[in-house]
């Protein structure tokens, strides 16, 4: 990715972000795994023990807030939107919190300055990966965890998967001047992608887990939720999401359970490493 393609993309969830501020953790919250618990449990029983935290992409805080109530008492948290750290700071469990707007390419921490290391469906996102994971090699101590939660893609039949069937012809046909940047490394989407990304800066192999959240609810529910899901849908304008919408609801009824709910689920991959 070249930097303009990744200032771009950058641009675009910093101001996709300080429109939407804590979206993301209302979705994360409302998807549970079948054993009950939310992706940002999962994630954070990863680094459970651990006294000191960094957040790359942290959001509102969310995550920061839950690994708090786990136990770790030095918390920081780095995120390129403003209004996301502003509801960050808000959060009375963070109020000693180190927040910085900023890149995770660039972190302004010093070296070894934390047990472990997360990032919460934001690696996948960013540019310059391999500097990313410098960086979090040299701000962690020896032997430091980093535990990452990626997108795993939909659960084949369901609601999510419907929604991305009918929503990829009008991804494809916006014009190139309203078309959403290309976000990411498609590498970080897979356990040999992470490894080959993380291995030159100093990681073992990560280990590789997989859960399913559980999206579903009323199709109207899950069209909500699906289309604050993909950054893409944000290029379409106001009749194409109604049109869109009315296909989606449409085509759900046969899926429908006898409750009248649509079954909606999405794969989250679990990555945990330690620096050698």
């Amino acid at each position: 990715m070249t930097t303009d393609t990744a200032r771009r993309a950058e641009e675009f969830i910093r101001t996709f972000h300080d429109r939407t501020p804590g979206q993301q953790s209302v979705g994360a919250e409302a998807a549970l795994t079948p054993d009950g618990r939310t992706s940002y449990q999962v994630l954070a029983a990863r680094v459970a023990g651990a006294g000191r935290v960094l957040d790359l992409g942290c959001a509102d805080g969310a995550l920061l807030a839950l690994l708090a109530d786990q136990g770790a008492r030095v918390l920081a948290g780095v995120d390129l939107s403003e209004a996301e750290l502003a509801l960050a700071r808000s959060r009375p469990a963070l109020a000693d919190a180190e927040l910085r707007q900023g890149r995770a390419q660039q972190l302004p921490f010093p070296d070894r300055s934390f047990d472990a290391v997360v990032s919460h469906m934001a690696l996948m996102l960013m540019a310059e990966v391999e500097q990313v994971a410098a960086e979090a090699a040299r701000v962690l101590e020896p032997g430091g965890t980093l535990a990452v939660a990626v997108g795993g893609g939909p659960v084949e039949g369901e609601g999510l998967d419907l929604f991305l069937t009918l929503a990829r012809p009008y991804f494809r046909a916006t014009p190139a001047e309203r078309r959403t940047p290309r976000l990411g490394d498609r590498r970080t989407r897979t356990r040999e992608g992470l490894d080959e990304i993380l291995a030159p800066a100093g990681f073992a192999p990560v280990s590789w887990d997989s859960v399913t959240i559980d999206m579903g609810g009323t199709p109207e529910d899950v069209w909500k939720s699906t289309v604050w899901t993909f950054y893409d849908a944000d290029e379409l304008d106001r009749d194409q999401l109604a049109e869109l919408r009315a296909a989606f609801l449409a085509e759900a009824r046969p899926l429908l359970s006898p409750e009248g709910r649509l079954a909606c689920g999405m794969r989250i991959s679990i990555a945990t490493t330690r620096t050698t």
